[in-house]
């Protein structure tokens, strides 16, 4: 009973000791976080404005983005695709 209470004293000093360096870290998760909210605010503003200033030239680069996004779709589905059609049609012969 006694090695028992010693050990839970034990346990309860690291348990405190724990709960202050997670408070601290706590802490500081948030104040990464607000600043972390911040730069990406300053960043979707800036991308806001540099919409409104060159419009043809974001356009541009939408249209760019999506079809680099769609040829990168159409060649996942060639692929997977090959394979199932070169499937069906040797069943076929």
């Amino acid at each position: 009973m006694a090695n028992s209470s010693s050990s839970n004293s034990n346990s309860n000093t690291t348990t405190g000791s724990g709960n202050d360096n997670a408070s601290e870290a706590s802490g500081s998760d948030k104040s990464f976080i607000a600043s972390a909210q911040e730069v990406i605010g300053d960043a979707v503003d800036a991308t806001v404005q540099a919409v409104k200033d060159h419009p043809v030239a974001a356009a541009a680069v939408a249209a760019g983005a999506a079809a680099a996004v769609g040829g990168a779709v159409y060649a996942a589905t060639q692929l997977g695709g090959s394979e199932k059609s070169g499937g069906g049609s040797s069943s076929k012969k």
